[in-house]
């Protein structure tokens, strides 16, 4: 047997196990969208249906309906491009502050960044409650959005990306009279373009995702997400759930980080791909 046949022959193995592994991967999304196109009953068929029903529409507008999906939809969009903005422009200034400036205190505080990765979210989440409620903040937008700005994961990308650029880059500019912010603004920032992407893509699904705080701190159904209107959607323990209304709310939640990650799908590889090879 040739080299060349061998070769083919191992190409061919790695390329099926790999579409295999897709196909595994993708059944329980393809299995959501079938689901979501059928009747009450013919969600309940066995064996399951694996061809597209014709209640899609149907189910969609129940969704809408019964729900109140666009404003879910609404608040859960204007928190994930909020806190995903915020939470850029915040680890853009905080990595150039400790890549490009010296100052008292900074390994500890660095330090000090680098601990909260070990407390996310529910673990401070009762004095976090307790921070919102004395500013009254509870039930609104401020507590939905505020408690996530700060980003560790942020700094370090940035932090990382900046430690490589080369250091007469910074006194090139000092000597052509640019400030410290006219640095910042035209030179790394354009330059960091592919990490801003990648972070943004992060946060932005990250936010989307949330279910636990938005459940804890709003009050009112106008204030609610759409991961909790998945949930609102599930009638009672004594009620069998409408999975094909379930699957078609679970269809349309799922679009938007998609369509996120489609359009920054080039500058979010590239970007992940600059800090793995670092």
């Amino acid at each position: 047997m040739s080299k060349m046949t061998r070769k083919t022959r191992h190409d061919i193995f790695i390329h099926a196990i790999l579409i295999l592994l897709v196909m595994v991967l993708a059944f329980p999304v393809y299995f959501a969208l079938i689901t979501s196109t059928l009747s009450f009953q013919e969600s309940y068929q066995y064996p399951p249906k694996l061809i597209p029903g014709k209640q899609f529409m149907s189910n969609f507008q129940e969704v809408w309906d019964r729900i109140n999906m666009g404003r879910l939809f609404f608040n859960s969009t204007f928190i994930s491009i909020i806190v995903a903005i915020v939470k850029t422009i915040l680890a853009l200034l905080a990595a150039f502050a400790y890549t490009h400036f010296k100052f008292r205190g900074q390994g500890l505080l660095f330090s000090m960044c680098m601990i909260t990765q070990m407390l996310p979210l529910p673990v401070r989440i009762v004095p976090t409650y307790q921070l919102m409620a004395s500013f009254n903040w509870i039930n609104s937008y401020y507590a939905l959005t505020v408690p996530f700005f700060a980003s560790t994961t942020g700094l370090l990308l940035f932090r990382q990306f900046y430690l490589t650029i080369p250091k007469d880059l910074p006194d090139a500019a000092r000597v052509d009279g640019a400030s410290p912010m006219r640095y910042f603004l035209q030179i790394l920032v354009p330059i960091s373009k592919t990490n801003i992407a990648a972070l943004f893509v992060i946060e932005f699904i990250f936010m989307w995702s949330q279910y636990l705080w938005p459940l804890i701190v709003t009050t009112t159904a106008e204030m609610r997400v759409v991961q909790i209107g998945i949930k609102m959607l599930l009638a009672s323990e004594q009620i069998a759930p409408e999975w094909n209304v379930v699957m078609a709310a679970t269809v349309i939640v799922m679009l938007p980080p998609l369509v996120v990650l489609m359009l920054l799908r080039k500058s979010f590889v590239q970007g992940i791909a600059m800090q793995t090879s670092k």
